[in-house]
């Protein structure tokens, strides 16, 4: 990506406090260097392994995220390195990483995903689910456990869609739901809401989007061979 243009970007987002988080799945390490290099620290991947090999190539300086659907066996493998979990649906997956993080002396920023699209595929808590999920770690919290993590916020994904109403109220919906959350567990100091693609960013800093992640604006589209 041109330097003017990534300049550009963070100035865009710049404006409203909002952090960018270069979505760097399936790119190779030349790539992310190049951005590096330009500045950037926060990079996102969907894919354990390659995010293993990735760390194990870069920079220790950057902060890697963790965006995509995270399986419980597959924390131990990033929790010695890992800045921010951003997918957490349910309490499972929760536990572990706070047990995982606990073997490593750390604290793991998680955020927990909420499912706002219309598409069932995509993964996440319903409002239900995310009150028991709240239930259950404020009182793991009474007793002193739980530790391991810190509820930075939440995460969504909006519908695939042309119709800026639609994306628009389900943003402002997860707005919502984190303003929720702040008071819930304010111990915790949650300052992530983290929502918006390149397809809709700006619908969401619109809507109080705290944190974006940004793919193909940075390092073009994908190929029809690219996971």
């Amino acid at each position: 990506m041109p330097f003017s243009a990534y300049r550009e970007l963070l100035e865009k987002l710049g404006t409203r406090g909002i952090r960018l988080v270069a979505v760097s799945k399936t790119k190779p390490v030349s790539e992310i260097l190049e951005l590096y290099e330009l500045g950037q620290r926060d990079f996102g991947e969907n894919y354990v392994q390659e995010l293993i090999e990735k760390q194990r190539n870069l920079p220790g300086d950057i902060r890697w995220h963790f965006i995509g659907h995270l399986q419980s066996n597959k924390v131990k493998n990033i929790a010695s390195f890992i800045h921010m979990i951003q997918s957490v649906d349910s309490m499972k997956l929760l536990l572990e990483i706070d047990k995982q993080a606990e073997k490593n002396h750390r604290t793991i920023d998680c955020l927990l995903q909420m499912h706002i699209a219309r598409e069932e595929t995509k993964f996440g808590l319903d409002e239900q689910e995310l009150h028991r999920l709240m239930e259950t770690v404020v009182a793991l919290r009474e007793t002193g456990k739980a530790k391991g993590i810190r509820i930075a916020g939440c995460m969504g994904m909006a519908s695939l869609t042309d119709n800026r109403e639609i994306i628009q109220q389900e943003f402002t919906g997860l707005s919502s739901v984190f303003g929720w959350l702040k008071k819930t567990l304010p111990t915790d100091h949650a300052d992530t809401l983290s929502m918006g693609m390149t397809s809709d960013y700006q619908i969401a800093a619109e809507c109080g989007s705290t944190m974006v992640r940004i793919g193909s604006l940075l390092f073009g589209p994908r190929t029809s061979t690219e996971k």
